[in-house]
């Protein structure tokens, strides 16, 4: 198969992640998982430097919060229906951080409640279990709320300091999770997988975040903060 870049950001510039590829996700209303982070669109939990953009988690109250962060999203901007979506990032450590690469349906705003949506979860990764990458598809059928979800995880050796390449090859057929361009997991569409089992067929945007605590991320070590995802470059691909 034959693609084509289509999308992009290298971080080739410095202050705040470029406004017309980037929306913020802001509150701090736990957002489901009971996390402790406030996410905020300040530049000190999101900006670039040296061509890398930095999501930063601090120790630090704001409004009902003991911490803040940075949660990035494409939607509005961009949003994709298969390809290769490549992220090369280093990832924060430290109990409590859990960072993550993933993907929403462009539907969750328009009416379709999380699972039904689907979700791709590209990379996560809780400090808790350093160097354990998760990669995961929730659905309606399958999801971490009834214990289902569609999962695999692996031991990478030091991703809080070095760049892996983390992504996704999807297709009408599959998602195949990459690392640095080997595939490690692939989920593929059975004959008869609807919407239910496989919300896929659809466009989906980008997340990029840096969350803190909740019901995954356990116990903070506020002594390692701050802490940040460096994001080297986000690529997209689409077959010519």
């Amino acid at each position: 198969m034959k693609y084509e870049l289509v999308w992009s950001d290298e971080f080739d510039y410095e202050g705040k992640p470029d406004p017309s590829k980037w929306a913020y996700t802001i509150g701090g209303h736990g957002f489901g998982n009971n996390e402790s982070q406030y996410y905020t669109d300040d530049i000190k939990n999101a900006y670039v430097k040296d061509g890398k953009l930095f999501i930063t988690a601090l120790k630090e109250d704001k409004e009902n919060r003991h911490y803040t962060s940075a949660r990035l999203n494409t939607y509005g901007k961009a949003s994709w229906q298969y390809g290769k979506i490549l992220v090369k990032a280093k990832l924060p450590k430290g109990k409590g951080t859990w960072p993550a690469i993933w993907m929403l349906s462009d539907s969750i705003n328009t009416g379709t409640r999380w699972p039904n949506c689907g979700e791709i979860d590209i990379m996560e990764h809780v400090g808790k279990n350093q160097d354990i990458i998760h990669f995961s598809l929730h659905t309606e059928k399958y999801n971490h709320k009834i214990n289902t979800q569609k999962t695999h995880f692996l031991q990478f050796p030091n991703v809080s300091d070095k760049f892996y390449e983390y992504g996704i090859e999807w297709t009408k057929d599959y998602i195949e999770f990459l690392v640095d361009g080997v595939s490690y997991a692939r989920f593929e569409k059975q004959p008869n997988d609807g919407s239910p089992e496989w919300p896929f067929d659809q466009p989906f945007f980008l997340i990029l975040n840096v969350a803190i605590g909740g019901f995954w991320g356990g116990e903070i070590d506020d002594s390692v903060l701050p802490q940040a995802m460096e994001i080297d470059y986000v690529r997209v691909y689409q077959l010519k």
